[in-house]
């Protein structure tokens, strides 16, 4: 699970951030394949990945089980400590409301994600949480990373749902 990217190369920040988003689409297929909200998110520390989570909320009933939520749980409980305040958190849809404000909570400084959310992205999109001066800390965003492969699998798993007629 734990993957790191080359230090030398870290120069080219867009081949990082795909390297890294890929391994994010990786645990969105694992969410499609189990039958949820293909999303998925990781955190990486140090150029290595010490979290990877995908959506939850229909295998745990449990509303706030988003990628983003996990990953978090899983790296402050790496780190030993709540504040991911050198850590980089990828995820392949943008950030809701919820998930900015934990992303707020643990200091990440930036967020990487790809598709953007018209209808619920807290980072960009509907609201700009993530920078609003306002609040205790504020993220660097980088968005649209391999925004076709993260925007296709959600785009995918819908048609698939319709025809299904699930909800």
């Amino acid at each position: 699970m734990f993957h790191s990217f080359d230090e030398d190369s870290a120069a080219n920040d867009m081949l990082r951030h795909e390297f890294f988003m890929q391994h994010a689409l990786q645990q969105a297929q694992e969410a499609a394949a189990d039958d949820e909200v293909p999303v998925g998110a990781i955190i990486v520390h140090n150029h290595q990945i010490i979290a990877a989570a995908h959506n939850q909320r229909e295998q745990l009933h449990d509303p706030t089980a988003h990628a983003e939520m996990i990953a978090i749980t899983q790296a402050a409980e790496a780190l030993g400590d709540w504040r991911l305040e050198q850590c980089t958190l990828y995820v392949t849809l943008e950030p809701c409301c919820m998930c900015a404000g934990a992303i707020v909570q643990a200091r990440v400084p930036l967020v990487v994600y790809g598709a953007s959310d018209p209808k619920g992205g807290a980072a960009n999109s509907l609201y700009q949480l993530l920078h609003d001066e306002r609040l205790n800390h504020q993220c660097d965003v980088v968005s649209g990373v391999m925004s076709e492969q993260c925007g296709g699998i959600l785009t995918e798993f819908f048609k698939r749902q319709r025809r299904l007629g699930k909800k």
